[in-house]
């Protein structure tokens, strides 16, 4: 993942939801991780995040648009080619850009153990 220089335990992730009340809940459980969380509503929210500096790890929820789950990768990589990214509501789909996903159904708890395998996988690959 990106290096923005904290703490390897602690990730600073962006976080896109179309919808502000599932964004607001569903960040709160990835903060209860030990994680940062920025918080961004829609396409336009998810890019003015990017323009304000680089992220660990960007999440992009379900109840952003399947047109948005689709753009933002690319968008997110151009701008920080080291972030992270992670797609729900996949239906097992693979995009050339994202580095995981979580499929259709699956819960925060999902979500928070994935980003919990990612960070260990980035943390083993640097040893190595």
């Amino acid at each position: 993942m990106a290096n923005t220089g904290k703490s390897t335990s602690k990730l600073n992730i962006l976080y896109g939801e179309g919808d502000a009340e599932v964004l607001a809940a569903q960040a709160v459980s990835i903060q209860k991780a030990g994680h940062q969380v920025v918080q961004a509503i829609g396409r336009e929210g998810v890019q003015e995040a990017l323009q304000r500096g680089a992220f660990d790890l960007g999440v992009l929820g379900p109840t952003l648009t399947r047109n948005d789950r689709h753009h933002l990768p690319y968008m997110v990589k151009k701008a920080y080619p080291g972030t992270r990214v992670l797609v729900m509501h996949t239906d097992g789909e693979r995009h050339p850009q994202v580095d995981a996903n979580l499929e259709t159904g699956r819960s925060i708890d999902d979500l928070v153990a994935k980003i919990a395998v990612m960070q260990a996988q980035d943390k083993e690959a640097v040893t190595q």
